[in-house]
């Protein structure tokens, strides 16, 4: 036999378990990923760096075409055999090499000839590794932003004027000058500067601008330094609000998700008392919201079984008259078990009418629309129709009508009737043989009352309570069950409580027998 699947919409979603959303998304990998992409962009300020250093090299690179364009001039200033020593004078006082190529191309004057070494290359097989680190380094970051290659400087192999592609440029242009700048092995730059001097030749200039690379990596180095410690505080903080944001919210979203696959009765929902912020707003009111639906569990199980024993008193007082009707031949012995029948179907027919409007009262009254109701005209409409109809029985029902728009309430007509009925209903049920019930309506600032007084035996205080529970009944043993429910005044307390109002009993002002039930509704606004 084939078993098919359940329907979709009754399938558990597994979305709705919290302990799937780990595995996706989860709040503290939000805020990681969040806090991270802040030191993203902050990291995005290395790309300064390539604007830092290339304003770093014009710069240099234009001072090294100054020097070259004085250094042409100096030399055309002096006679021609003046003209080594003073080469190797600015060559040593820039810290350049100075040389000079003859209409030919051939090295007609060189700084490192006739004087001291001014910079010297550097092998990088011969550095420490950190120094091997910093070129990856350099290599990954020229990488990232995009650099223009620069090529590599050899020295030529042999040094004529053709192997320098600026010398030739400044030689067939005098007097401008031509710069260029290439990367010596260990990727610190050297700079070069050429221009032609009549009467002396092509003056080339170059430098190894090892400043310019420890200028650039210490700034790379400082905002390395900024960048780690912004990223190292960054995660700590966003693993403190993850520990006091992502973590309480999951205990309570474990703790929603048990009560909601029904374990409502063994699960304590944390109210973290210790905080005062909006988690903890969130935790007492899932606490409180937890806790009433615990409360009104209870009462539906309690409800069902006052209903069930409600309901098994008439049934089985119906069904021994029924069962008896059978067997009893005496003519009058059957109508009085008629009598009974009748009377438990009466009662059986009230309760169950009784139930229904209880069970769907609180939903009914929250989606009633209230209007302004004037109880004046809505009590004396009432009163003459129980009159009309005879309910009162021998008991006299009187109301003192208070002035128009004194006692004007919000809420539902039909339901307002329904719980000054049920009142008045039990106040002529316990009132003696010709006795008087009183109904009166004021408006009292903020507040309208509605008395409703009787000449029964009144309520004892410690009864007052009990009287509004469900299916609560203290009657004399000798009236009629099918008459009440033990659900009346049940019914008018959740109206009243439907429309932030109280019901409540209390002994008679003028000191004789008889309860006193007040009702205190909201008052309506004056338009």
């Amino acid at each position: 036999m084939r078993n098919d699947p359940l329907p979709r919409s009754q399938r558990a979603d597994p979305d709705d378990n919290p302990l799937t959303w780990s595995a996706r998304w989860s709040l503290t990998s939000r805020i990681l990923a969040v806090n991270i992409f802040a030191v993203a962009m902050l990291a995005g300020s290395f790309a300064y760096l390539d604007s830092y250093r290339s304003r770093v090299s014009e710069e240099r690179i234009a001072a090294a075409e100054d020097d070259a364009q004085m250094i042409g001039t100096a030399l055309a200033a002096v006679s021609p055999e003046k003209r080594a020593l003073l080469a190797t004078k600015l060559a040593l006082f820039e810290g350049e090499r100075v040389r000079v190529y003859d209409a030919s191309g051939k090295p007609v004057l060189d700084s490192w000839r006739n004087g001291p070494i001014t910079y010297q290359l550097i092998d990088p097989e011969t550095q420490p590794w950190q120094k091997h680190a910093a070129r990856a380094m350099d290599k990954a970051f020229d990488h990232i932003v995009g650099a223009d290659r620069v090529p590599r400087f050899e020295e030529p192999a042999v040094d004529t004027l053709d192997a320098w592609p600026e010398a030739k440029l400044a030689a067939a242009h005098p007097n401008r000058v031509y710069s260029m700048r290439r990367n010596a092995p260990d990727r610190t730059p050297v700079l070069s500067a050429s221009v032609a001097v009549p009467g002396v030749g092509t003056v080339l200039t170059t430098d190894n601008a090892r400043d310019i690379t420890r200028i650039v990596r210490a700034e790379r180095y400082a905002i390395g330094l900024v960048i780690g410690g912004v990223l190292i505080v960054s995660v700590l903080l966003s693993l403190f609000l993850a520990r006091t944001i992502a973590r309480p919210l999951r205990r309570l979203a474990l703790a929603a998700h048990r009560v909601r696959l029904g374990r409502a009765r063994e699960v304590v929902v944390p109210r973290l008392p210790s905080r005062r912020d909006e988690i903890g707003l969130l935790a007492r009111a899932l606490s409180d919201m937890s806790q009433a639906l615990r409360r009104r569990i209870d009462a539906v199980e309690a409800f069902a079984a006052d209903v069930s024993h409600e309901l098994k008193n008439p049934l089985a007082s119906l069904r021994s008259a029924v069962d008896s009707l059978g067997v009893v031949k005496d003519p009058a012995l059957q109508e009085r078990l008629l009598d009974i029948v009748r009377d438990d179907v009466i009662r059986l027919d009230r309760l169950i009418t009784d139930v229904a409007e209880i069970s769907r009262l609180d939903g009914e009254l929250s989606r009633a629309r209230f209007e302004a109701v004037d109880l004046g005209p809505l009590v004396e409409g009432m009163v003459a129709a129980r009159d009309d109809r005879g309910r009162n029985g021998d008991v006299r029902v009187a109301f003192a009508r208070p002035y128009v728009d004194t006692a004007v309430v919000f809420g539902d007509p039909a339901r307002l009737a329904r719980m000054i009925e049920n009142v008045i209903d039990n106040a002529v049920s316990f009132s003696p043989p010709g006795g008087l019930v009183e109904v009166s309506a004021i408006g009292i600032g903020d507040i309208v009352l509605i008395a409703i007084e009787d000449e029964g035996p009144g309520v004892p205080p410690d009864k007052r309570e009990s009287i509004f529970r469900r299916f609560h009944t203290d009657r004399p043993d000798a009236e009629k069950p099918a008459r009440h429910s033990g659900l009346g005044l049940a019914i008018a307390k959740a109206i009243a409580d439907g429309h932030d109002g109280t019901v409540e009993v209390r002994d008679r002002s003028d000191g004789r027998s008889g309860a006193h039930f007040l009702i205190t509704l909201p008052r309506a606004p004056e338009a």
